[in-house]
């Protein structure tokens, strides 16, 4: 199976709406048990606490399922654990290259890279889940899409 790791700062809000978007969205389509995600930070900040309120309220208003996660970061080993390494923003992929230090499989993406780019808002600071949400399900929607053109039914 492969592992896709997304990735935001502090692991409590983005990361994991968008590893919860990701597993809940692949059911019953063919990348079903030929992918699965999961979620890390770049900073210890937010080490072991678990998502962001206003990420599980909105999870739940859009009926996706939540389960247990705690926030871990990012570690280099991690490079050879993972498929793809999927940030949020443009900072987020500067620390996960400083943090795995080169990217020889061409592993680290952003999310927004596979709908319209862009960068996805930190809601920790603008408070703004509905956006997040939104943009988040975008590039998982986006994402999909290039795995099922890349994966044999």
């Amino acid at each position: 199976m492969k592992k896709i790791l997304f990735i935001c700062l502090g692991n409590i809000c983005r990361s994991p709406m968008a590893e919860f978007v990701f597993n809940h969205l692949i059911k019953g389509s063919p990348l079903e048990g030929k992918y699965t995600a999961y979620s890390k930070a770049t900073s210890y900040e937010e080490e072991g606490n678990s998502p962001h309120r206003g990420t599980l309220q909105k999870l739940r208003e859009k009926g996706i399922p939540v389960y247990g996660h705690r926030s871990s970061r990012l570690e280099a080993a991690d490079y050879g654990e993972y498929d793809m390494i999927i940030g949020m923003e443009e900072s987020n992929i500067r620390n996960i290259m400083r943090i795995i230090k080169s990217d020889p499989e061409c592993k680290v993406h952003k999310l927004l890279d596979f709908a319209e780019g862009g960068d996805i808002d930190d809601p920790w600071y603008t408070g703004d889940f509905d956006s997040t949400y939104r943009d988040i399900s975008l590039g998982v929607k986006g994402l999909i899409t290039f795995l099922q053109k890349d994966t044999p039914q």
